[in-house]
């Protein structure tokens, strides 16, 4: 989370000077649990990475059971004790893999404002705001840069094989399981459209808001297969190059208001 954090601070200050009642109230409770501590001590988590792994690898139908169990040093039938299904075990790739993308979503905002001590009390609170679209639209440039900042560590980080399965065996979920995916997909994609709808009144950006998302999601997800971090370009760079290319400058006039607001 530090690592995030850190990552968005030039866009953080100005996120912070956002009116505090429209920024995500501190939540009470546990916070929600991670892919991890939803294992449970079984070889449930072990599987679903495996399987993500493979399917980027060789494709949902050239992977068999076979291969899944035996890269967890697993007997060939064991996995079925977890799954019904390799269907099943895509779906669940895809599910498990959207959900901790929501959560670290939340988490990412909820840094903004809360001190590492109390960020993580705040994730539950913050992602049932964020999923309501409860977003603070103070400085929405900002937020929108800090919301392409952490996609991008969800796409091109540890345990991103989810993205490129999704983009790739859509086709192999059945009916229900396409509903189940899509459903969490736009319940975290929602969070983003009260921006793009202040973005796009303020003349920032000029494509309407609804296919603005589908065209920025697409590029976005479609990195998975190109970046290479071999090549030098840190997500930061890649983030404030994405920023810039969905939305037109701010005008000078603004950033003149922006500045004698600051002082």
């Amino acid at each position: 989370m530090d690592k995030v954090a850190s990552a968005s601070e030039p866009f953080a200050a100005a996120v912070r000077s956002a009116p505090a009642e429209l920024l995500p109230k501190r939540g009470r409770g546990r916070p929600r649990k991670t892919l991890g501590e939803r294992d449970d001590g079984n070889r449930r988590l072990e599987l679903v990475r495996a399987a993500g792994r493979l399917f980027r690898r060789k494709g949902f139908d050239a992977t068999s059971t076979r291969d899944i169990a035996a890269a967890v040093g697993m007997r060939s039938g064991s996995p079925f004790y977890h799954f019904k299904s390799k269907g099943a075990l895509l779906c669940e790739v895809m599910r498990q893999g959207m959900e901790d993308a929501s959560v670290r979503q939340a988490q990412a905002l909820a840094a903004l404002t809360q001190t590492p001590a109390t960020a993580q009390v705040a994730t539950t609170s913050a992602q049932q705001a964020l999923q309501k679209t409860e977003l603070p639209t103070h400085n929405p440039r900002a937020l929108l840069g800090i919301l392409i900042r952490n996609h991008f560590e969800i796409l091109l980080g540890k345990g991103a094989d989810f993205i490129p399965v999704m983009l790739y065996e859509w086709r192999s979920l059945n009916a229900r399981q396409r509903k189940q995916i899509a459903l969490i997909k736009d319940h975290y994609e929602a969070v983003w459209v009260p921006l793009l709808e202040a973005l796009h009144a303020s003349g920032q950006l000029r494509c309407e808001p609804k296919l603005a998302r589908l065209f920025i999601f697409g590029a976005l997800n479609w990195s998975a297969q190109w970046f290479d971090a071999r090549q030098g370009a840190s997500l930061d760079a890649l983030a404030q190059a994405a920023t810039d290319l969905f939305l037109a400058p701010v005008p000078a006039s603004a950033g003149s208001t922006r500045r004698k607001n600051a002082l």
